[in-house]
């Protein structure tokens, strides 16, 4: 039958694996300094003489007088009032507020804002409280946060970033596996840089979705300080607003924080295009200080085109020449060459660690080094697969499905018609998740029972988050859903989980949320100890993704098992198989997820696809 397996003999088809931290080096390459080969080639501007972080704020890049900001156009206010840019949603009543489509904002002039405004006044760190300080003379005061003591390992990781910036380094990957703690690293890191060179303004990209990753980052800059710097953190999808502001503003940023930095590893995209203006990627002067954090760096070192200004500097070449990344490695004797997937390595297995061990040198064999990885002390995460044996009626219609995805992506093949190929794989992928979400709902109860806390990592909403969720529910079991554009309150329903109030949490996001056991909360509370297991309801493509999934609940010295659902002796089976052998190799640039993606998609039949088919990513 169509789809189906033979049975394996093995009593269990339980797959197992643990991801593993990276191989250790090969001999280093011959170090070479940023900072000379940057001068020498570049002329990039030498570290400047280390000022206090107040001080340096007042040398930076000057403000834009009234009279300036008139005559580009820009809101002014008069005496005694001042601009107010607003978070306005979309389509909603801002009354007296006019759109400004330079801001990329709605703005009001006045001594305060009437109470029919009121509640778009922007939190603290946001785009729009960012817009609204430069338009005028004095920001706004930030009221102090809940004080966090760092941990040793963000103590020393920020030092590591801070001696890089001092030797002239331009740019600096932060690798440390999910959990350790790159967010306080980050603030910590940019304190010291602010206190060795003029720093004044700070970005903040952070991954979707902003009702969580926004408030994250504005709450750990309170607690761990913001030095008298003016922070901006936004999301990647809101990159181009941000672009267009400092368009209009002819503004700049001194530093800029890059997290999950592997969101721009496709040079194709609109979002590539923002990224490059607002991190300086193409300049060679003025460009600001740029920390990458990633857990993930890429699925492969192919995919590393925001590392380029550092790999000209290592080598003294023009940044220019490091516009196309493949082939400047190709230049450079790398054994890559162009395949169905666009430029990949060669399958020889020694040519790839070669090149893999000279690519890490470039970052690690500096002086200082310019990129840190740290495995999490508590250890790898385990990922088992969890096979679910389907009645003989889900068989049936499981079956069915496979079929008619196999006839239409055939059909869509032939006619060459690649959106009507994604569109067969998306509904198969929606239809085969559902077949199985009552099976879902039962190992959850079983887990609950067992008192744990479960988070169930799913990818669609009607197929598998409301079904899962509700038949919880009337199951009488609590369930936070972190899901579906403003249909919850997320901030809130995160919390109903870690206090254990709901004890499952239905989510689609993939980073920048803690549901881990033990977690410090908002307003000195502490998240329950219960421990927590992960399940994905569905095989993920991404590794990548996947990886930083299980970082949502494994994480700060809390450990967290995670199990992959799938239909047993269906091609689900295979693609779970993958999906756990891949996760040993996402947590650095080994490079395994490529071949591990084009598996999935032969496994699928559409091999045929763009990539970004299968992961997500277009």
């Amino acid at each position: 039958m169509p789809g189906r397996r033979r049975r394996s003999t093995s009593s269990s088809r339980t797959t197992t694996a643990r991801a593993t931290t990276p191989a250790k080096k090969a001999a280093p390459a011959k170090k070479s300094t940023p900072a000379k080969k940057a001068t020498a080639a570049n002329k990039a501007a030498p570290a400047r003489k280390a000022t206090p972080a107040k001080a340096a704020s007042r040398t930076s890049a000057p403000r834009t007088t009234a009279a300036a900001k008139a005559a580009a156009g820009l809101p002014t206010a008069p005496a005694g009032q001042r601009v107010w840019a607003l978070a306005v949603p979309f389509r909603a009543p801002a009354p007296g507020a006019t759109w400004h489509a330079g801001l990329s904002t709605h703005v009001y002039v006045g001594a305060s804002l009437p109470a029919a405004l009121a509640p778009y006044d922007p939190a603290p760190h946001s785009f729009e409280r960012f817009v609204e300080d430069e338009l005028n003379a004095d920001p706004r005061p930030v009221p102090p946060g809940r004080p966090m003591t760092p941990r040793a390992e963000q103590t020393t990781g920020a030092a590591v970033i801070a001696a890089h910036a001092a030797a002239g380094g331009r740019m600096f990957l932060l690798g440390d596996d999910p959990g350790v703690g790159k967010t306080g690293t980050a603030v910590l890191a940019v304190q010291q840089i602010a206190a060795q060179r003029p720093v004044r303004t700070v970005l903040v990209v952070a991954d979707r979705p902003a009702a969580i990753t926004v408030p994250h980052w504005a709450r750990s800059i309170a607690a761990f300080g913001d030095a008298g710097l003016r922070w901006c953190v936004t999301t990647w999808d809101r990159l181009g607003k941000v672009n267009g502001a400092l368009k209009a503003t002819g503004g700049r940023f001194d530093v800029v924080i890059a997290d999950e930095a592997h969101m721009v590893r496709h040079t194709t995209t609109q979002r590539w295009k923002h990224w490059k203006a607002v991190s300086g990627a193409g300049r060679v002067k003025d460009a600001p200080y740029v920390l990458l954090a990633t857990a993930t760096p890429a699925h492969s070192p192919l995919e590393l085109p925001y590392l380029a200004p550092h790999f000209a500097a290592v080598h003294g070449e023009p940044l220019k020449e490091w516009a196309d990344l493949p082939t400047r490695l190709a230049a450079h004797g790398f054994h890559v060459e162009r395949a169905r997937y666009g430029w990949s390595w060669t399958e020889d297995a020694d040519e790839r660690r070669a090149d893999l061990t000279r690519l890490r040198s470039w970052l690690a064999d500096t002086d200082p080094p310019a990129t840190l990885h740290r495995p999490a002390p508590w250890g790898p995460v385990s990922v088992t697969g969890t096979p679910v044996e389907l009645t003989p009626a889900e068989r049936a219609q499981y079956e069915a499905e496979w079929s008619e995805f196999r006839a239409e992506m055939q059909l869509a093949r032939r006619a060459r018609q690649s959106a009507r190929g994604r569109a067969a794989l998306l509904r198969f992928r929606q239809k085969a998740g559902l077949i199985r979400a009552a099976a879902t709902v039962d190992w959850v109860k079983a887990q609950v029972e067992a008192d744990r806390q479960v988070a169930v990592s799913v990818e669609f909403v009607e197929t598998a988050a409301d079904p899962i969720r509700e038949a919880l529910l009337d199951g009488g079991i609590a369930v936070a859903g972190i899901y579906g554009r403003d249909r919850f309150d997320v901030e809130a329903e995160r919390l109903r989980f870690q206090t254990g109030e709901a004890p499952v949490c239905v989510f689609t996001v993939t980073a920048s949320i803690s549901l881990h056991a033990a977690e410090q909360l908002p307003g000195g509370l502490t998240a329950s100890t219960t421990p927590r297991v992960g399940l994905f309801h569905q095989p993920r493509f991404s590794g990548i993704a996947a990886r930083q999934l299980t970082g949502r609940t494994h994480r700060d010295h809390q450990v967290s098992p995670w199990r992959v659902a799938f239909a047993a002796d269906t091609v689900e089976e295979d693609v779970a198989r993958v999906m756990v052998e891949r996760l040993a190799v996402t947590g650095s640039t080994a490079g395994g997820d490529t071949a591990g993606l084009q598996q999935i998609a032969e496994l699928l039949e559409a091999d045929w696809l763009p990539p970004a088919s299968l992961t997500g990513t277009d």
